[in-house]
């Protein structure tokens, strides 16, 4: 089993920026975010990692670095671990692109598993099982350790979404605040969510 704390990142520029849709755009921590990751990492101070993975993009690296602070640990980037990939919506509020193509939006909230958000982005379902590929490798690099993941709010909630084993559709309904921290013990045929969203250092 393989003890994971797993972790949204800090708040970026577009989260502060009115919440622009940032999927693949490279868009770093804001001074508020950079605060919310330190602040993580004070909570989590005495837990001892064995290792680190971070999705790629600046945002969610930067917040496992400052997560780990002086602990002087390597971070593994894995793309598995991306946010998805928004399509036309990239870099656009959710107030703007709906009063724009309602249609588009609604499909993608009646059926995220087939639907490409942003008509030409990610499925639900590239996003659920790219992040699945990801875990079922940790446990067999990590099998009985505790690894810390940082990564983003889609990703986690659509991988969440299936380990609970509930409609796709009803994914907005797990809540990830920036930081927010999930503890799972993962092991190779089996997920257990031991805590979801802690956010008591914010």
């Amino acid at each position: 089993m393989t003890r994971v704390y797993l972790i949204r990142h800090g708040e970026s520029e577009w989260n502060a920026a009115g919440d622009l849709y940032c999927g693949r755009t490279d868009i770093g921590l804001s001074e508020k975010g950079k605060e919310q990751a330190r602040a993580a990492g004070e909570f989590l101070k005495d837990v001892h990692f064995d290792a680190a993975y971070s999705s790629p993009l600046i945002r969610a690296y930067d917040t496992a670095s400052l997560i780990l602070g002086e602990r002087k640990m390597d971070i593994e980037m894995d793309e598995r671990m991306y946010e998805g990939d928004f399509g036309e919506w990239e870099g656009r509020s959710k107030a703007t692109f709906i009063q724009e193509d309602p249609e588009s939006w609604n499909e993608w909230m009646r059926d995220p598993w087939h639907t490409r958000a942003g008509r030409t982005g990610e499925t639900a379902k590239e996003m659920h099982d790219r992040a699945t590929s990801f875990f079922n490798d940790l446990t067999q690099k990590h099998g009985d350790e505790t690894v810390l993941v940082t990564a983003h709010n889609n990703t986690i909630r659509f991988f969440l979404a299936g380990v609970l084993g509930m409609s796709f559709s009803h994914y907005r309904k797990i809540f990830q605040d920036n930081t927010g921290i999930n503890i799972l013990d993962v092991s190779e045929d089996n997920v257990v969510i031991k805590s979801l969203n802690v956010h008591t250092h914010l």
